[in-house]
């Protein structure tokens, strides 16, 4: 499950996995993020917020996630991955090969500091 806000003001999504991602939580996600889009032109920053990463339900929700990355990481600025999961902080160098967004780890902790760098980009 995923539970997110957009802070319209700033151009910032932040997303906050709490159990294993499913197919509806891609479905809500992305009709709100593309109303932003259509709206707006694009998003500042994408910041993922969680102590641990909590996996996909399914092989159906990983493809989902894949499309959603595919579908949007043209139209967002920045990544920031906000986690003391070690699986999500190695993803800021395994993605950058694959993404336009400029994406940087920080830790949980750090979600002041992860909101000041993307609104950097401004």
């Amino acid at each position: 499950m995923i539970s997110f806000q957009i802070m319209k003001e700033e151009g910032i999504v932040i997303i906050e996995p709490s159990s294993p991602l499913e197919h509806s939580d891609f479905e809500k996600l992305t009709k709100e993020i593309d109303e932003y889009i259509e709206e707006k032109g694009g998003v500042n920053g994408l910041i993922i917020h969680t102590k641990s990463f909590p996996g996909w339900e399914n092989f159906a929700a990983f493809t989902d996630h894949m499309k959603f990355v595919k579908d949007h990481h043209h139209k967002i600025k920045r990544i920031a991955a906000v986690t003391d999961s070690k699986f999500l902080s190695i993803i800021p160098s395994i993605a950058k090969h694959f993404v336009a967004a400029e994406i940087k780890h920080f830790d949980y902790e750090e979600m002041e500091t992860a909101k000041q760098w993307i609104q950097k980009a401004v």
